[in-house]
């Protein structure tokens, strides 16, 4: 069997949240990116026509649902649309980021549980399967009446710091919140790593407590790796690196899958001189303004066009996941 995708019987789109990734998945696969066009009626409704015959195809369209995020869910549900009314065999939703999974519970009177109206929308406008990364909050998965697949670029962050070749002995992995110990866990056990796990709460949109439980647990240590899902306006990571940097941190690495950089996000980061790497992926298109020197951004190119290849040829994607197994890594003996 080969591992090339027919170009015949497939047909890729984008919206316009993030072209790049679109089209690096698309390199990754070694097919063509179709065009899509869009445009405003004089009453600014919006119009959008796909670039070529899906009649018959399996079609992909990626769209993350980035600011502003309600232009961009409308061009996807659209999008998605067309694409049933247009006779496709299979449409795919591919959305590297699904903001919405933060709006995951009824937390006060009167307000919607929005990823769920999300995940509905989404099948109602014709998606027949969905492909995602690193949902906020593990629960969204189950809003889904679809299938859906939440990915993770957790193997892209463990090459990278394999890479760095790290004294561990003076390493610790730091996950701000409960929310994300688990699969910090995972990451700090497949780089061989302990871990600290910090007790957040949120106060507001914008803002953050931390408490002083993940300084007591990185004393020790010189180097901290701060894993988060993602990171809007830097709040959790301001708060937790000033608490470490108190007991003794004196080189933070800053690991995120979602890299918004919100309002005073990057100015935050920029404060803390012992910040020394911002590592994060293009599940959000960042521009050149935001982009740090000492950031590092990957492409999760590969694998989302891994899972989609493996998708079409009706293999397993276990182990691309973000709850799958990881092979398991022995970590190394430090002396007392």
């Amino acid at each position: 069997m080969s591992d090339f995708l027919n170009r015949n019987d497939v047909r890729f789109f984008s919206g316009r949240s993030n072209p790049d990734l679109a089209a690096g998945i698309c390199a990754q696969l070694s097919v063509p990116l179709d065009q899509t066009y869009f445009s405003r009626f004089s009453n600014d409704n919006l119009h959008v026509q796909l670039g070529t015959s899906v009649r018959g195809r399996d079609v992909y369209i990626v769209q993350s649902l980035t600011p502003p995020v309600s232009d961009h869910l409308l061009e996807l549900l659209m999008m998605l649309d067309i694409a049933r009314g247009a006779a496709a065999r299979e449409v795919h939703a591919v959305i590297p980021y699904f903001s919405y999974a933060r709006s995951d519970k009824k937390d006060a009177p009167r307000v919607s549980i929005t990823a769920r109206l999300i995940a509905d929308l989404l099948q109602t406008s014709g998606a027949t399967q969905v492909m995602t990364m690193t949902l906020h909050s593990p629960q969204v998965h189950g809003f889904f009446s679809l299938p859906t697949d939440p990915l993770t670029a957790r193997g892209l962050f463990v090459d990278y710091i394999r890479e760095k070749q790290l004294d561990r002995c003076n390493t610790v992995v730091v996950a701000p919140d409960a929310g994300i110990a688990k699969a910090a866990a995972k990451f700090a056990e497949r780089v061989g790593l302990p871990l600290a796990v910090g007790n957040k709460i949120r106060l507001s949109d914008t803002s953050v407590s931390v408490n002083d439980l993940v300084g007591r647990q990185v004393e020790g240590f010189q180097h901290a790796i701060v894993y988060d899902d993602e990171i809007a306006t830097g709040g959790s990571v301001d708060e937790v690196c000033q608490i470490m940097v108190k007991h003794g941190i004196t080189e933070i690495t800053v690991i995120c899958t979602h890299g918004l950089f919100l309002g005073r996000a990057v100015e935050r980061l920029s404060s803390i001189p012992e910040i020394v790497d911002i590592v994060t992926t293009d599940t959000v298109a960042i521009p050149q303004e935001k982009r740090l020197p000492n950031m590092t951004v990957l492409s999760v190119a590969t694998v989302f066009a891994d899972a989609i290849r493996r998708n079409y040829f009706r293999l397993s994607l276990g182990d691309l996941f973000t709850y799958g197994e990881d092979v398991e890594v022995t970590g190394v003996q430090c002396a007392p």
